[in-house]
């Protein structure tokens, strides 16, 4: 029995499998990013994809191994390894985790939202997890202190619980429906509070910017800036489907005799309808934007300009990870 052919070693696994230049591309790609499927692979599953990546990167191909085998493997490593720093990251922070547990904690703010308490709870517990997630998923490879970590939780917490019991409060004589989107409107604050807060140090001393071949160039805000509002928008637009469609459906379902008799599948049905929602909007809102991001040489700012015109006075496009 023949040996298949050996794999090339010239397969460029450092960039996703489908063009990032179109919006079909970035779907495909995070459709397999944001699996949560993932999230049950085993360490040693990871170690052993992580092991295929850095040697097939390195030059050396394993006996034996197939393109598409190859390409599972980077999706894996992609799915559980910063691209940045190459560490593990935290299980919950990770993509593949943000529709299982999204779908959990929307589905309870959408649920308990009558109550002052209920809206503290899970405004907390959602905005914890985002903090672990923008963490997580940071752009850059410099570390962030644990005074400045703790710093940006409370006061995008602080935040989020704030916008929400003000929103709740400005509701209480508008029609039911009205109060039922208080949560996706103080999601919405603050995930414009909770990113920028989380990746302040990314603010104030840059992301790396690179050319098209992944040289580094330097470090620039002006990228970190443009990363960070593209990451805003496309969690806002995550949570529009989830949070906007199900208070629909279950305004209409609770004036029915089925929910009035059973009551209890109010919430096991919200999270259902929630994490249907999140499935699709998950990866096809962070397709909104390509992942490796691109600004022009002249719009950043001056230092970091002139300092790439020294290396390379021809060049017009710099690239960075915008995170997610």
């Amino acid at each position: 029995q023949k040996m298949p052919p050996s794999l090339p070693a010239t397969i460029n696994i450092r960039e996703p499998r489908w063009d990032q230049s179109t919006f079909q591309g970035r779907a495909k790609h995070f459709f397999m990013v944001t699996d949560p499927r993932n999230l049950l692979l085993s360490g040693a599953t990871l170690e052993e994809a992580r092991r295929v990546v850095e040697d097939y990167r390195a030059g050396t191909v394993h006996p034996g191994l197939t393109e598409d085998q190859l390409w599972r493997a980077k999706y894996i490593y992609d799915s559980a390894f910063h691209p940045d720093t190459g560490e593990k990251m935290i299980l919950v922070g990770r993509m593949s985790a943000q529709v299982p547990m999204n779908m959990t904690i929307t589905g309870c703010m959408l649920t308990f939202y009558r109550t002052t308490p209920a809206v503290l709870f899970w405004q907390w517990v959602n905005q914890s997890f985002n903090a672990i997630v923008n963490y997580t998923n940071r752009s850059g490879d410099a570390p962030i202190t644990p005074s400045q970590l703790g710093t940006a939780y409370v006061s995008a917490t602080t935040g989020a619980i704030v916008t929400a019991l003000g929103l709740k409060s400005l509701t209480k004589h508008l029609p039911a429906i009205i109060g039922r989107y208080v949560p996706f409107a103080a999601v919405a604050a603050a995930n414009c509070i909770n990113i920028p807060l989380m990746r302040q140090r990314e603010l104030k001393l840059g992301i790396p910017v690179t050319d098209e071949n992944g040289n580094r160039l330097g470090e620039s805000t002006a990228a970190a800036q443009k990363a960070i509002f593209q990451v805003v928008v496309s969690r806002i637009g995550m949570a529009v489907p989830a949070m906007a469609i199900p208070p629909v459906i279950m305004n209409m379902l609770e004036k029915r005799a089925f929910l009035k008799r059973y009551p209890f599948l109010n919430a096991p049905l919200q999270v259902g309808l929630v994490g249907l929602c999140l499935v699709f909007a998950t990866p096809l809102c962070c397709a909104l934007f390509p992942q490796k991001s691109s600004m022009s040489v002249s719009s950043l700012e001056p230092e970091v300009r002139d300092q790439i015109r020294k290396k390379d006075p021809w060049l017009e496009t710099v690239y960075f990870n915008k995170g997610l």
